[in-house]
Formats: structure tokens, sequence, C-alpha cells
């Protein structure tokens, strides 16, 4: 039998969008059987995004109580029943965070991709003992990465990396990059990734101990978007030599367009890869003027999986992890994890290890 984690609906309770918290259950089922193209993948970690709380929030379509949660995931693939043999047994893997996107640098291919977790949409979830996917859906883990390093991996730096290599054109030495809200999976990711390219990378954060945090870690200066007019203090932190922005790679929103137009250099580039803030963005004449463009980016291809993969093994980059919760069992444990991120103060990602660590298992 395999343990899962899934949502559970209270009896009399109505799924009003926002208003209600679903609690988190423990199940069993029986243990998986792989098709002649899967895998079965013991889950060694897990991660939570910021996705997972809007599930529990009820603030994302076609919830299910019957899917396992979560879309991050570390394990090692397990013999195969049938198969005499199996491709890279007893290796450590990653999973592919959402399927149905081979490689179109626009969009998916038909407009079906869906994320792995605690919707109807996927059947598969990473919350849980045992999976069986697609063998195609994985890529060996980064040898130089823990679990919990492997497991924060896959949906914050393909979010990431997509936003800042394909869509924002400007990943190249030298550039001046601003990156918005520090802190998060996906900024962090790509701040990390900005950094390896040797990008003059610029960040925001409320917070003056994680915009310190992101100095450690290679961002040049960054400014706290609680002070008024932040985007001048910005201005003056520029290098003389290039004194505008190429790119702002935003997850939140709101006033981004308003706040940074002025910045960025003609043509320059505003990739939103999410709106926290709210879900609309202003866009003044101004910008219009400045031939300003504010690009959508949402998770990746598969292609783009394989490449962020490679280029994390290559640049030996490690993903921050703020904190890790043992035991798939641990639902005290796990919900703490659920509160950090509904308060918003880590620096890293959220980890939850379900087997010891593999690491050995390269």
């Amino acid at each position: 039998m395999v343990r899962a984690v899934t949502l559970s609906r209270p009896e009399g309770v109505a799924g009003k969008p926002g208003a209600v918290y679903y609690p988190l259950t423990l199940i069993t089922y029986a243990t998986p059987e792989p098709g002649a193209d899967e895998v079965l993948v013991q889950m060694s970690a897990t991660a939570l995004n910021h996705r997972d709380l809007f599930i529990r929030q009820h603030l994302y379509p076609s919830i299910s109580f019957s899917t396992p949660l979560l879309a991050d995931g570390c394990g090692v693939i397990l013999p195969h029943p049938i198969r005499h043999k199996t491709e890279h047994v007893s290796r450590r893997v990653i999973l592919n965070p959402g399927t149905g996107w081979l490689s179109d640098p626009n969009g998916p291919e038909n407009q079906a991709y869906f994320l792995l977790g605690g919707t109807t949409f996927n059947p598969l979830g990473t919350l849980q003992e045992i999976l069986a996917i697609s063998a195609s859906e994985v890529e060996l883990a980064p040898e130089h990465l823990t679990d919990a390093e492997a497991a924060a991996l896959p949906l914050a730096g393909l979010t990431a990396w997509r936003a800042l290599r394909t869509k924002s054109g400007n990943a190249e030495r030298g550039r001046n990059i601003l990156i918005t809200g520090i802190g998060g999976g996906v900024a962090l990711m790509a701040l990390l990734f900005a950094v390896a390219i040797r990008c003059n990378v610029f960040v925001t954060s409320s917070s003056e101990e994680k915009l310190a945090r992101a100095r450690e870690l290679g961002a040049k200066a960054g400014v706290n978007y609680h002070n008024n007019e932040w985007e001048k203090k910005l201005q003056d932190l520029l290098p003389s030599s290039r004194p505008y922005l190429d790119a702002v790679i935003d997850g939140a929103g709101g006033d981004v367009v308003m706040r940074t137009y002025k910045l960025l250099k003609v043509g320059g580039v505003i990739v939103s890869y999410g709106m926290t803030v709210m879900p609309r963005v202003s866009f003044p004449m101004q910008a219009v003027m400045k031939n300003i463009e504010v690009r959508g980016s949402t998770m990746g291809s598969r292609k783009e999986f394989a490449e962020m993969v490679q280029f994390v093994r290559e640049h030996k980059i490690r993903p921050v992890v703020e904190r890790i919760v043992e035991g798939i069992d641990n639902l005290d444990g796990i919900n703490d994890l659920f509160q950090d991120m509904q308060r918003g103060k880590q620096f890293g990602k959220l980890v939850i290890q379900i087997q010891p660590s593999n690491q050995n298992k390269l």
C-alpha cells in the first residue's frame, strides 16, 4: 500500500473561493502498476508552491479531493514489475511538473497543458510515496543537489528559466535585470540563473533581511518596495555605464509597469509570470511611446525543462531551501509549511522529506 496526502472537504462546507481552507488528509491506496512506457518512482522529497496554497483556498480551478497534492518532487526509480530491464533503476530523478507541452516556444502545442497535483486535470501529484509516470517526463537529478534541493527545483526553476531565458530576450552578460519580490521560489531561481549568466541583477522586497540575503547570492543591489518612490532609488543604483534596465522579471502585477517604465530602455521588456498583488497591470501611454513590451510567461515546455536542469548541473546551482519537515504522515508539520507560505516570510522553498536522503543514489 502507498500513502498520499490529499485535500478533504468537511461535510456542509461550501467551497467559496477565498473563504475556505481545505484540511489535509492522509490516504492509502494500492501501489500503482506502471504501464509499459512508465517508470515507478519512490518519492524522496517534495516542495510547496503558491499554487498549492491557492488550491487549499479554492482559488484554483477544478480542485480534486482525491488527487495527491503538489507538483514538485525528487525520487528514485524502482525496478519495473514487468520489464526485465529498467533504465536508470535506483537513480535519482526529478519530475517535470507539467504535461502536454513539448517544445513550442510560444506555448503548449494543443493547450492541453496540466500541472501535477491537486486538480482533476492531472491524476498525479508528488505528495505520495510511490507514483507511476511516463518515462519521458523525468530527468536525472543533478548530482550536486540534496534531495530537498532537487525537489525544490522543478516548478520554480522551469518558470524562472522560461521567463528569463526564453521570454526576456535579455539573458546576456552585462544586461541589467530587475527581479521583483525576492524571496519566493521563482524569483530566487531567476536570480541564480541571471547571476550565473553574469547579468547585473537588482531586486525588490519588503524585507531588508531578504535584500541582504539576495546580495549574498549575487544581486548587485536591492530596494525596499515599501519605500515611497523606490524606483527613484533604484535609478541611482544602476551603473553609470548602463543607466537603465534591460528587463524586469515580475510575479506581482499591479503597478509594476508604472513603477519601471521610466527605468527601462527603449524597447525594454517586462516579463510577467504571475500577479500575486493584483490580477491586472496599468499600461500608460508613456510606456507605449517607449515601445515597452509586457510578455506573459507561465511554466515551460519539456524542452525548456531539460535545458534548465542541464544548466543547473553545469553551473552547480543550488535552489534555496528555507525549511524542511520530515514525514508524509506529519500533517501538522506540513500545515506549518503552508502557514509559512501564507505569511510570506520565507526566503526559499518549503520542502517535505518523505524518505531518508538518497543523494548517494546518483
